[in-house]
């Protein structure tokens, strides 16, 4: 099978550590509560911020949080253990960073842990994941964005929405499971390589 996977969220947990640099931002530095939406993952529509502030948060924390955010739980040995098995690993994220940066951080941090051979390619600055996963052939995407994961299943390719906490709920359907961690995710793939 051919496995397309976000990064942010799904291979890291930056998503968790923007949540945390994020609420201290609108606490402590802008010194109010400006909360819109405590179940939008994105801290742009999560907040009523200005363009200018939403700027500031940005040049302040995404590098530090693209260097330093942990790897999710389980993901190493999972990823490995697909591969190893034949599966294709496929890297579709909109991913890019300010001024280019993220990209060769993220290279460096997937060769220092050890599982930068085990992606076949890498898609960078995606603004279009079902273009990517159809043109790809992709059997099955992982992400954690709600509306990303609803428009893969419309366009009927199997995906795993990977859920944090105060995030939007979706139903399952034919096309879209809910899971939880690497090892959840790890049980359905081999349930859907076996049934192929």
């Amino acid at each position: 099978m051919k496995i397309g996977m976000d990064l942010s969220g799904v291979v890291f947990d930056s998503e968790k550590y923007y949540r945390v640099l994020s609420e201290i931002y609108d606490v402590s530095y802008l010194e109010r509560n400006s909360i819109i939406n405590s179940r939008e993952k994105n801290y742009q529509q999560r907040y009523s911020w200005s363009p200018i502030e939403i700027s500031d948060f940005q040049s302040k924390y995404d590098r530090i949080i693209t260097e330093t955010a942990n790897f999710m739980p389980g993901v190493k040995e999972v990823l490995t253990l697909l591969h190893n098995e034949g599966h294709e690993l496929v890297v579709v994220t909109a991913r890019n960073g300010l001024n280019g940066e993220a990209i060769p951080i993220t290279q460096r941090r997937f060769e220092e842990y050890g599982i930068a051979h085990l992606f076949h390619k890498c898609f960078w600055k995606t603004t279009d994941k079902v273009k990517v996963c159809k043109e790809e052939h992709i059997d099955i995407m992982i992400d954690d964005d709600n509306s990303i994961c609803i428009a893969l299943s419309k366009a009927k390719i199997q995906t795993i929405y990977l859920k944090d906490a105060p995030s939007y709920e979706l139903s399952n359907s034919q096309y879209l499971t809910t899971l939880y961690n690497w090892g959840e995710i790890y049980r359905h793939i081999k349930s859907l390589s076996t049934n192929k």
